[in-house]
């Protein structure tokens, strides 16, 4: 079938340059392109946020009890938040 769809220029350069390198076509990397999105979709994946904790011995003690306000004007203080 054929259709008409509209690819931002970077994009599609892009794809030309890894067809041509790959020696494939521009239809076919769509075609995959297309079928991995649908097949993503279909398993429901959820967003899943990289883990960037940082090592520390947790709230400093003479901060406990205190609240997200306080807390967030101590991390923001000197730094114009």
């Amino acid at each position: 079938m054929k259709t008409t769809v509209e690819i931002a220029d970077p994009v599609l350069e892009k794809v030309r340059e890894t067809a041509h390198r790959e020696g494939t076509t521009l239809r076919s990397l769509v075609e995959e392109g297309l079928r991995l999105a649908l097949e993503r979709r279909q398993r429901g994946e959820p967003f899943r946020l990289r883990d960037a904790s940082v090592d520390g011995q947790g709230l400093r003690p003479e901060l406990e009890g205190s609240s997200w306000d306080e807390l967030r004007g101590l991390a923001y203080e000197g730094h114009g938040g």
